[in-house]
């Protein structure tokens, strides 16, 4: 597993790379910008994943690392915003200075609407070399996929939740639509894609959807059990604002079962490698 991860965090930092290659001109600023947080020690958690569905229904992973890089370029956007003054207002992300930090709150708005730009023209550049009318088709459907699972509908719709959340308005089913749409969607969004360019059976497809909405809560859950103290210390709503460690365990490994049994619906499909990452997620320590 850990060789396996290595290698393809090297496929992706490669192609992240290739595609922000020769960037001159006046803008060149945000390139720096965008670069610095693409590039400061991600598990790539979400392209991986994009990849791994994919290979277990399709042949040629070349025909999905454009969406690959471009999940992980939205998930990086979200990241930027997410830290600003206007946001959650945090200081550093993986240990570093965040964006804002180092080049002014203008550069990381800007970083971060860039790369969410550049997602979906990495997506649209892609889709030009397609011949067939059955390929634009399954392509236009993860693109679709995609731009919901990361709007107003999907990751956008969960931070709008998460900024005006307070302990006298928030409910638990409230916290878990935020958890849903904020933490899952992206998760779903690489999954699906994955089944849908690999070319999927239907029922497979929404048993992919229906592994990564679960796996999205068992990591979100197990996130709150690792970061107890310190979001006691900010007052930050989480799971454990309704429920004791001990309950939050117990739904961590809840979801995950539920994850790992989506997947063992998946017939004659390999599933080992989400198994094993399941498992991974939900006994990690950071």
């Amino acid at each position: 597993m850990e060789n396996e991860l290595k290698n393809l965090i090297s496929i992706i930092d490669q192609e992240l790379r290739k595609r922000f290659k020769d960037r001159n001109g006046y803008q060149k600023r945000i390139f720096e910008t965008m670069d610095y947080s693409l590039f400061t020690g991600g598990k790539r958690l979400r392209p991986i994943m994009a990849i791994k569905s994919y290979e277990m229904f399709g042949k040629d992973i070349e025909e999905i690392l454009s969406y690959a890089i471009a999940i992980e370029m939205i998930h990086t956007y979200s990241l930027i915003h997410d830290d600003l003054p206007a946001m959650d207002n945090d200081d550093f992300r993986r240990g570093k200075p965040t964006n804002h930090k180092v080049f002014g709150e203008a550069m990381a708005i800007l970083s971060g609407d860039g790369l969410l730009n550049s997602a979906f023209e990495t997506i649209a550049d892609h889709m030009e070399e397609l011949k067939t009318i059955d390929n634009y088709k399954k392509h236009i459907r993860a693109f679709k996929e995609i731009s919901r699972y990361a709007g107003v509908y999907g990751m956008i719709g969960g931070q709008v939740v998460d900024l005006f959340a307070n302990h006298d308005t928030m409910a638990e089913d409230k916290l878990m639509f935020m958890y849903k749409t904020k933490t899952a969607a992206l998760i779903q969004s690489a999954l699906v894609t994955g089944a849908i360019i690999g070319e999927a059976k239907e029922e497979e497809i929404e048993s992919m959807r229906e592994f990564g909405l679960n796996l999205g809560l068992a990591y979100q859950i197990r996130d709150d059990i690792l970061d107890m103290n310190q979001d006691k210390d900010i007052k930050k709503l989480t799971y454990l604002t309704f429920h004791d460690i001990n309950k939050a365990r117990i739904a961590a490994r809840e979801y995950s079962n539920k994850a790992i049994e989506a997947l063992m619906t998946l017939k004659n499909r390999d599933i080992n490698f989400f198994v094993d990452l399941t498992e991974g997620l939900v006994k990690r320590d950071n």
